[in-house]
């Protein structure tokens, strides 16, 4: 069985840094990709960064580039995202999302592609 479990959200000051870590159990890591998504309460939810179990290779959203980085340690089958330089904006519940992903194609990226699921943290900024 598949688990995820999120943990690190928290509250923090405009232009601090937070970590989230997914911890992953139940499947090979190699076979899957990761993401992070975020959603807030009436909008919809939109990925933040992703990794290959594969080969490494990540994807972040636009409005992410250059202050969040997602690395992951195969040996603890964890997932982290790095949140730097964080916005009012950021201001979000966290959530991990995993699927099979054998390094073909583009990373997966849409919420119909994923089907595990943690169980979300929550991330606030305030100004």
């Amino acid at each position: 069985e598949v688990q995820l479990v999120e943990s690190g959200g928290g509250l923090v000051q405009v232009g601090g840094s937070l970590r989230l870590s997914c911890a992953a159990s139940g499947f090979d890591f190699d076979d899957y990709a990761i993401t992070w998504f975020r959603q807030v309460p009436g909008k919809e939810r939109e990925g933040v960064a992703s990794i290959s179990g594969a080969d490494g290779r990540t994807h972040y959203a636009d409005f992410v580039k250059g202050r969040f980085t997602i690395s992951s340690d195969k040996s603890k089958n964890m997932v982290y995202l790095q949140m730097n330089t964080l916005k009012p904006e950021d201001t979000a519940v966290y959530t991990c999302a995993a699927t099979r992903y054998w390094g073909i194609g583009d990373l997966p990226w849409h919420g119909f592609e994923f089907d595990d699921w943690g169980q979300g943290t929550q991330v606030t900024v305030s100004s």
